[in-house]
């Protein structure tokens, strides 16, 4: 890929952003969304089968099923709360201390099928006016990047995020993820300048400027 067709790729994506209520507290919820060329079958199993998600994704080890424990090696853990193939699962985000949720849905696309991913947190004030949405919203963009390759190249091997977002490409890729979360910040209601100012701070998080 070029650096034009990376970019390209993060304008694709669709997100959205909003608070909720959960569990009595207020909880920002990160939407995250895009069509591929392929089917519902295909990209369900590539979103929840342990070999495929081991190519794009990361290395995720337990037991994949209604009930169990999952664990992505390096990263996060947590339990599948519900799972209804070849359509949509939920389960909890655990990680640093702190538990999250992700659903994700796969649906009929006219352009092949689509993939949508909400992940809802609670997040603590201070750390949201210094990163805004792209503190964990970028991650999901790298993630979809990197299924996006594999769709495209089932072949390929998945590059090392850290290592690849300090390449020019990846640079590149990350501002403009970013700069679109720091939109949909604006888009939710967040004053523009601080939405802004969080975008970028994100871009030097993960490029190693800051």
């Amino acid at each position: 890929m070029t650096t034009t067709s990376y970019t390209d790729h993060a304008g694709r994506v669709e997100r959205r952003l909003q608070e909720v209520d959960r569990d009595g507290a207020p909880a920002k919820v990160a939407t995250i969304s895009r069509t591929y060329p392929t089917t519902v079958e295909d990209l369900w199993e590539a979103v929840t089968t342990a070999e495929r998600l081991e190519r794009w994704f990361a290395t995720v080890e337990g037991d994949l099923r209604l009930g169990g424990r999952y664990s992505v090696v390096g990263n996060a853990e947590g339990t599948v709360e519900t799972c209804e193939p070849p359509r949509r699962f939920t389960a909890t985000w655990e990680f640093g201390g702190q538990t999250s949720w992700i659903e994700v849905q796969v649906d009929d696309d006219p352009e092949g099928a689509r993939f949508t991913l909400v992940h809802t947190a609670h997040v603590p004030d201070e750390f949201w006016q210094q990163y805004g949405p792209g503190a964990t919203g970028v991650g999901w963009d790298l993630a979809l990047l990197g299924l996006t390759l594999h769709l495209e190249h089932p072949d390929f091997a998945r590059p090392d995020p850290e290592s690849f977002t300090t390449t020019g490409e990846g640079k590149s890729f990350v501002e403009a993820a970013s700069a679109a979360w720091g939109e949909a910040a604006v888009a939710a209601g967040e004053p523009e300048e601080a939405a802004r100012a969080a975008a970028q701070r994100t871009t030097a998080f993960y490029t190693g400027t800051a």
